[in-house]
């Protein structure tokens, strides 16, 4: 085709459904579908410039039919001569932050003459045309092997294509080339100095030609990533070997001091103090603050909240009375170190034998005669703290597989609409799904948390009542469990077991009747506030208190949608029997204590007047802006400056 022509131009009603829901998110969560998209251009910020993903049904010729999700391309027209000819663009047109970008069309049916056209256009171009005969126009045609540069005029450069062959079409965004690629090989630039913000465009002219194309959803035939890593590398050379003008070790002496700064910073007071002494640089504060800080960090990323915040209290009174906010963080901190067993407050509970020894077992069976008013049932598991048989022994209430710690009645949830409890005055939490957008499931995890938080409570109050009222009961269980035992220890399968067992002479030693010692048991997975009933107790007792603070701060300084979520977050927990597998669980993963630390420690150090944040962090942060700067003004190297990569 070496001429042209002029033409024209898509709620769970029941809680077995929420725990279905929850099971799916889960999944979900545990195997997430990976956009292979944007594993391949992670620098692109979809919001503002979307990834081609598809072509466009309302930017095509009306001889083009689309189907399979718009990515098949068939020929519907007549085909008699070249004022015949379709093009369709892409959904979007390539963004600069791609770096490099390809795409890959595979030649379903050549059709009757195998006119196809493979390319770029910009927004505008007349689709009544193969790609590459217009003006800011790109083609590579199938019949030939020519391309079209912006005329109806071709030059030689590759070999024709036919049906089974898969064409790639490639963009550096970089030096603005484009080259391609046949079965896997490519065959060299094809064009140079191409405008920005081009389309990808495949063109058809006669009956019976079909394709199909691959904007990165499935592996190319071509090995993009090589080429990739290539260009990588190129650009980190280029910034490496900028010159820099160190006049008297002027640059020398800068570096020297972000790294000390870090140092100080973040409480690395011997590594600190180590390479001041090596390098001659001076601290603006004092040792004593430094290891003050360090401490207390410390205390944080251990899972010791109320310590924490203790010792931020004695060595810089008022810092957290002034900063209402961080200290309801710390707060929000707190409860969730308590469900995860690692607070002080009910460690010091778990580590005591008289904590374990009682344990209500909840559940939400309401048929139960001993069902409290609040439609929980609560059993009593009594053991001797000296016992170590497995299942024997229950230091935690019992978690069914569908038996959240806060389990609410059947009607408590209906139709989307949850029955509020007594907090309806005061609760914090109103209008759940009015600010923070959640999956179903979540969302009803915050729901049964907020109504939950005070009735658990009631039920461990009166679990503990009862256990005073039934303790003779507990202690004559105890002992009739023990007369058990020993007559099983005496007497196994009809034999004797003290000198003989099944016929065999095996005389138990001391050492080895290990049913007497007195070693806890290896749970056989995590438990809420590490098993101790009493632990749970004084949780639930914090997290009331936690709820009213957020009333409080709410009425002093008005509605804050952070705050808000902390706490939906963390109260969400509790509706869950396993809260590390939950959809919100992630928030006991301790590197989320890593952002609680760094924002009580720029706390600290603003209030001595000192930097909240480390030059060297302050300069990452400048250049990842510089970055995406780069990308909004169309530089393609931004894909292959990434700061991350340079720190690897």
């Amino acid at each position: 085709m070496a001429t042209g022509g002029s033409g024209l131009v898509s709620g769970g009603t029941s809680t077995t459904t929420a725990i279905a829901m929850k099971d799916s998110i889960m999944c979900n969560q545990q195997c997430p579908v990976v956009d292979r998209l944007k594993v391949l251009y992670p620098m692109v910020n979809e919001d503002e410039t979307p990834l081609p993903r598809s072509w466009s049904p309302k930017d095509k010729y009306n001889f083009i039919g689309l189907s399979q999700n718009n990515l098949r391309v068939h020929y519907k027209g007549v085909g008699k001569n070249h004022k015949d000819a379709a093009s369709v663009r892409a959904t979007h047109p390539i963004p600069a932050a791609c770096g490099l970008y390809y795409f890959e069309v595979k030649i379903v049916s050549k059709g009757r003459d195998g006119y196809m056209g493979i390319g770029l256009s910009a927004q505008g171009v007349n689709m009544n045309r193969l790609p590459g005969w217009d003006k800011h126009s790109y083609g590579y045609h199938g019949d030939d092997g020519n391309l079209f540069c912006s005329s109806g005029t071709g030059q030689p450069y590759g070999p024709t294509f036919t049906t089974g062959d898969v064409i790639g079409c490639g963009v550096n965004l970089i030096d603005n080339t484009c080259f391609y690629t046949k079965n896997g090989h490519n065959l060299g630039i094809a064009f140079t100095d191409l405008p920005p913000n081009l389309y990808p465009t495949v063109g058809l002219q006669t009956p019976g030609e079909v394709i199909d194309a691959n904007f990165g959803q499935a592996p190319f035939v071509f090995d993009i990533e090589d080429m990739r890593k290539e260009i990588r590398m190129k650009t980190r050379l280029t910034i490496e070997r900028c010159p820099v003008n160190d006049r008297q070790g002027e640059w020398q002496t800068i570096l020297q001091r972000i790294v000390s700064t870090y140092l100080v910073h973040h409480g690395y007071c011997s590594t600190a103090e180590a390479f001041a002494r090596s390098t001659g640089q001076s601290f603006n504060e004092e040792l004593t603050s430094i290891k003050n800080r360090q401490r207390i960090q410390k205390l944080v990323l251990a899972g010791r909240m109320g310590e924490a915040i203790e010792t931020t209290q004695k060595l810089y009174p008022n810092l957290l009375d002034r900063n209402s906010n961080l200290l309801f963080m710390l707060k929000c901190r707190q409860f969730i170190e308590m469900v995860n067993g690692s607070d002080s407050e009910v460690r010091t509970l778990c580590s005591s034998p008289k904590s374990r020894s009682c344990s209500p077992n909840v559940n939400n069976n309401n048929n139960n005669a001993n069902t409290s008013p609040g439609g929980y049932r609560i059993n009593y598991s009594c053991h001797s703290p000296h016992s170590n048989q497995s299942g024997s022994r229950s230091s935690s209430p019992v978690l069914g597989r569908q038996t959240s710690v806060i389990s609410t009645k059947s009607s408590s949830v209906s139709n989307g609409h949850s029955h509020r409890s007594a907090l309806d005055d005061s609760d914090p939490i109103d209008d759940l799904d009015a600010d923070v957008p959640m999956t179903d499931s979540v969302s009803l995890a915050h729901e049964v948390a907020m109504e939950g938080i005070e009735a658990t409570l009631n039920l461990v109050n009166g679990a503990l009542h009862d256990e005073v009222n039934n303790k003779s009961c507990c202690d004559s269980k105890m002992e009739t469990d023990f007369k058990e035992k020993q007559s099983r220890s005496n007497v196994t399968n009809g034999n004797a077991r003290n000198g003989y067992q099944n016929g065999d002479g095996h005389h138990l030693t001391d050492d080895e009747d290990s049913d007497d010692m007195d070693v806890d048991a290896v749970p056989s997975k995590r438990q809420l506030c590490g098993g101790s009933q009493a632990a749970i107790e004084r949780m639930l007792h914090f997290g009331r208190e936690l709820q009213s603070r957020s009333v409080q701060l709410r009425r002093e300084h008005g509605k804050n949608n952070v705050n808000k979520k902390m706490l939906q977050d963390a109260f969400s927990l509790l509706a869950y029997a396993d809260p590390w597998n939950s959809p919100v669980g992630y928030q006991l993963d301790p590197i989320q204590r890593e952002p609680i630390c760094a924002a009580l420690n720029s706390a600290i150090l603003d209030s001595h007047n000192l930097p909240r944040q480390p030059p060297l962090e302050v300069a990452m942060a400048h250049a990842k802006e510089l970055i995406k700067l780069k990308s909004k003004v169309g530089l393609g190297s931004c894909a292959f400056a990434n700061v991350d990569f340079f720190l690897q």
